[in-house]
C-alpha cells in the first residue's frame, strides 16, 4: 500500500476537484513509486473532469495537450500534469492514438495503460485502486502488460523497450506473456523514431542493471535497433586476457563503470569491432586486430542513426578509440597520455580502462588493477604539480613567437606544439627565456 503521504499541492488539487463533484486521483508510475516506498520525481493526475472544467477551477493553468485531455496546473512554481480519463482511439503507426474519447469511467481509463504497475491509482476518498494486480506483479518482480500484450504492442512499439527498460530500473522479470509477445512483434520496432529509441537505450543502458541490455538480443529487438552488435552475440575470445565471449564481456564492463550516457554507451560500443575483426592464430589463439578503428566507424555510423548531439557523440568516439590505448606506468608517459588526450578525457579513459579490464580474465586482474593504480597515483601527482601538459600552459604565447619575426598562422600552432613536447619531456623547461632560446633554435633551423 501506499508509504508516504502525499505534497500538499497534490492534495489540494485532488481535494478541490472532490469537492465539486469530480473524480481525481494520482496515477501510473507516482503510485507506483509511492508503493516502492520512493519519492516520485513527477506527479500524474487523472480525472473525470473535462479540460474546460479543470481550467474553470484553478486560476493558472497551462494547455498541455487539450487534444488528449492533460491540463497543467502550476502551484507554488510547480506543475502538475492532469488528463481526464480517456479512451484512446485506433492508434496509427504503431505508437500514439489517431483521436481520444473521454469517459467518465476510471476502469476505462486504466484498462489503456501499458503495464500493470503503472495502471493503479490512488486518492485518500477511495484508497488504491488496483484492477489489473499491479501491486501483485510489484510484489513479485514482474513487468506484465495490462490486458492483450499483442494488443498492447501493437498499439504503441515502443512499449516494448519500455518493458525492458522498467526490468532494468527495478531489477524485475519480463512475464512470459509479455515477453513472447515482445518477440513475436520486435520488428514493429521500426516504426519507432530514433530519438525515442535512443531516449529507451540510454535509460536502460543508466540503470541500475545495464547489463539488461543483453535483453534486447533475448526477445530479438537488438537486429532492428542496433544490428551491428549481433556479430558480437555469442562470439568466443580464446585469449589469456579473456574467459568471456564479446557480448558477455561487454555487459559484465557495463556493471563496472559510473552511470553516466557517455561512459555506458562507450563501455556498451568499446568492442563492437570484434565483430568484424576475428582471427585464429596457428595456435588457435584468436585477435581481434583494428577492432578499436572498426569500432570508432560503425559507432559513428550508430550514434549518428541515434541522433546523438555532436559533443556527446564525439567524447563517446573519442574514447572507443582510446580504449585499448597502452602506455608504460611512469611519470613521463602518463604526461604524454594526458596532453594528447585532455585532462577530462583522461578522467574517462581511466574509468573505461578499468570497467574493461575488470570484465576480463580474473587471472589477469590484480596486475592490471595495479598498473591502473600507478597511473591513477601519477596522474594525481600530476593535477597537484600543475605540470604544463597543454599549449595554454607554456609560459609562451604566439605573441612572443611573432615578436621573433614569426608570421601569424599555422607555423606559430607547429612551433608551440613542438615546444609543448619538449616540455612534457622535461618540465623544467617551462621557463620563458629557455622556451624562446628553443623557439630561436628552430626557427633558425626553419
Amino acid at each position: 500500500m501506499i508509504k508516504r503521504e502525499l505534497p500538499k499541492d497534490v492534495h489540494y488539487i485532488l481535494k478541490k476537484l472532490h469537492h465539486h463533484g469530480h473524480e481525481a486521483f494520482i496515477v501510473g508510475g507516482c503510485v507506483r513509486d509511492l508503493m516502492l516506498g520512493k519519492v516520485p520525481k513527477d506527479w500524474d493526475l487523472t480525472t473525470s473532469a473535462e479540460p474546460s472544467q479543470v481550467k474553470a477551477l484553478f486560476s493558472r493553468t497551462v494547455d498541455t495537450g487539450l487534444e488528449h485531455g492533460t491540463v497543467t496546473i502550476l502551484k507554488n512554481k510547480v506543475g502538475y500534469e492532469i488528463t481526464t480519463y480517456r479512451v484512446d482511439g485506433k492508434y496509427e503507426n504503431h505508437r500514439r492514438p489517431k483521436a481520444v474519447a473521454f469517459t467518465k469511467c476510471l476502469k476505462e481509463d486504466l484498462k489503456r495503460r501499458d503495464f500493470t504497475i503503472n495502471a493503479m491509482a490512488y486518492n485518500e476518498e477511495s484508497g488504491f485502486i488496483d484492477l489489473y494486480g499491479g501491486e501483485e506483479d510489484l510484489k513479485l518482480g514482474i513487468i506484465r502488460c495490462v490486458g492483450d500484450p499483442d494488443e498492447r504492442f501493437h498499439e504503441d512499439a515502443l512499449r516494448m523497450l519500455r518493458a525492458i527498460r522498467f526490468a532494468a530500473r527495478f531489477g524485475f522479470e519480463i512475464e512470459s506473456e509479455t515477453g513472447r509477445a515482445i518477440t513475436l512483434l520486435s520488428k514493429l520496432i521500426e516504426k519507432i523514431s530514433a530519438e525515442r529509441i535512443k531516449m529507451e537505450l540510454s535509460k536502460i543502458l543508466c540503470s541500475k542493471n545495464p547489463d539488461y541490455i543483453s535483453k534486447l538480443v533475448y526477445y530479438g529487438l537488438m537486429p532492428y535497433v542496433i544490428p551491428e552488435f549481433m556479430p558480437c552475440v555469442n562470439l568466443s575470445q580464446n585469449h589469456s586476457y579473456h574467459v568471456y565471449n564479446v557480448d558477455e564481456h561487454t555487459y559484465r564492463a557495463l556493471k563496472e563503470v559510473k552511470r553516466t550516457e557517455v561512459l555506458r554507451w562507450s563501455i556498451f560500443l568499446h568492442d563492437i569491432g570484434k565483430g568484424y575483426s576475428k582471427s585464429t592464430d596457428d595456435e588457435g589463439v584468436d585477435h581481434f586486430y583494428g577492432h578499436s578503428k572498426i569500432s570508432v566507424e560503425l559507432s559513428k555510423i550508430i550514434l549518428s542513426r541515434l541522433k546523438f548531439d555532436n559533443k556527446t557523440k564525439n567524447h563517446i568516439l573519442k574514447l572507443i578509440a582510446y580504449h585499448d590505448y597502452r602506455f608504460e606506468p611512469n611519470a613521463k608517459s602518463l604526461r604524454k597520455a594526458v596532453a594528447h588526450m585532455g585532462v577530462d578525457m583522461f578522467k574517462d579513459y581511466l574509468a573505461v580502462q578499468e570497467a574493461d579490464v575488470r570484465a576480463q580474465a580474473p587471472d589477469k586482474l590484480q596486475a592490471r588493477l595495479e598498473d591502473l593504480d600507478v597511473k591513477k597515483q601519477h596522474f594525481e601527482i600530476l593535477l597537484a604539480s600543475n605540470h604544463c601538459i597543454t599549449i595554454q600552459d607554456l609560459n609562451i604565447r604566439g605573441k612572443d613567437l611573432m615578436d621573433l619575426g614569426v608570421e601569424r598562422g599555422e607555423k606559430i600552432g607547429i612551433l608551440l606544439k613542438t615546444l609543448l613536447e619538449m616540455v612534457i619531456e622535461e618540465p623544467e623547461m617551462n621557463k620563458k627565456k629557455l622556451l624562446l632560446e628553443k623557439a630561436k633554435m628552430l626557427i633558425h633551423k626553419g
